[in-house]
């Protein structure tokens, strides 16, 4: 049965992307990491981005190995494989090559740099990397649904037992977090930081929600302590950004951390938002467009915005509230067109 608190959680993912990479564009290194950046920033601002950073990535990574059980689980492995080069490898390799390098070319154009076309992942990385998964773990995820008592499942359950053995999976982020992080924790784009612990996370999302009912009452029924835990290991976090030059501070209590938020998230998620809604089956629809979409849409109005005079505080909002905007509104277009839903992620619609 489909899960509607995990599609919310994947919209409310995506509209955090997007006030995320607007952030990005009003921090004085924004520049260095190809962003049109504001000429006034704001780092306190990015405190708030903190909260989320170490998070916000991961659990994309867990609701898209979700999404695979739920894909698979009705369809043979060559149904499935082919499903998710449409949905996936198709809209990766379109943006690699016609949506990406609009990001690059307006970047250039705004700092005066040699423009020339330069096909890129850019932000679409994310799906090169869930598409490499599904091939990774094919073989492993067939296993376990054609064997439902298979040794994995067993394990998991045994874990799950315990009110408390959820946690445990943190230990499996925070070690990640000391074997392949780099200085930087969030630098998950084209990293092998990021490659493994979205491995990781993709295939704990698939064996989490195969526990079904071996898993969502405890991930309510712990979702406090999770809240609890995270916050506290967000404070030591911030006090060693503060007081050290360690800008992360330990990367297993970060690690640890990061699974704690997204065992809150989960566990709100399952308590409130489980539900049926004309906003959610608008929004189901449209979360993947706006995502491909959401970045060229944001460099061409940092493009327009950011040499005005107007307030920071203005020029954030309408960069946010823009980009969504256009991202909706060219998403309305693309709907419409049966011929080019497919490169947008998009299933053709059926024309009697």
């Amino acid at each position: 049965m489909r899960r509607h608190d995990i599609d919310w959680l994947r919209i409310i993912a995506l509209g955090m992307l997007i006030i995320y990479h607007a952030a990005v564009a009003f921090q004085p290194w924004g520049h260095l990491i190809s962003f049109i950046q504001n000429k006034e920033s704001s780092e306190i601002l990015w405190l708030f981005m903190m909260i989320f950073n170490i998070w916000r990535i991961p659990i994309l990574f867990m609701i898209s190995g979700m999404g695979a059980y739920f894909a698979l689980k009705n369809k043979n492995w060559k149904v499935f494989l082919k499903d998710r080069s449409a949905r996936i490898l198709l809209p990766y390799i379109f943006g690699f090559f016609f949506i990406c390098p609009i990001t690059l070319f307006l970047f250039s154009k705004f700092y005066g740099k040699q423009i020339g076309y330069s096909p890129n992942p850019g932000h679409l990385w994310f799906l090169g990397n869930i598409y490499t998964y599904v091939l990774l773990l094919l073989p492993v995820m067939l296993f376990c649904i054609k064997n439902p008592d298979n040794f994995i499942f067993k394990i998991f359950r045994i874990i799950l037992k315990h009110r408390l053995g959820i946690f445990s999976l943190a230990l499996i982020t925070g070690l990640e977090g000391v074997l392949f992080s780099p200085h930087d924790y969030i630098n998950y784009a084209m990293s092998i930081h990021g490659f493994m612990l979205g491995l990781i996370c993709f295939f704990l999302g698939f064996i989490l929600v195969s526990m079904k009912n071996d898993f969502w009452p405890i991930i309510k029924n712990t979702r406090s302590i999770a809240l609890v835990l995270a916050s506290i290991l967000c404070m030591i976090r911030f006090y060693f950004v503060f007081t050290t030059e360690d800008y992360d501070g330990p990367k297993f209590v970060i690690g640890f951390e990061s699974m704690c938020w997204m065992l809150a998230v989960f566990g709100y998620g399952a308590l409130y938002l489980n539900h049926q809604s004309k906003a959610l089956t608008y929004l189901k629809d449209a979360v993947y467009p706006v995502y491909i979409l959401h970045m060229p849409l944001q460099f061409l109005l940092s493009y327009l915005i950011m040499p005005t005079k107007l307030p920071l505080l203005l020029k954030l909002n309408f960069l946010v509230i823009g980009t969504l905007f256009c991202s909706i509104f060219l998403y309305e277009i693309i709907k419409r067109m049966n011929w080019i839903r497919p490169i947008f992620g998009l299933k053709k619609t059926i024309i009697n």
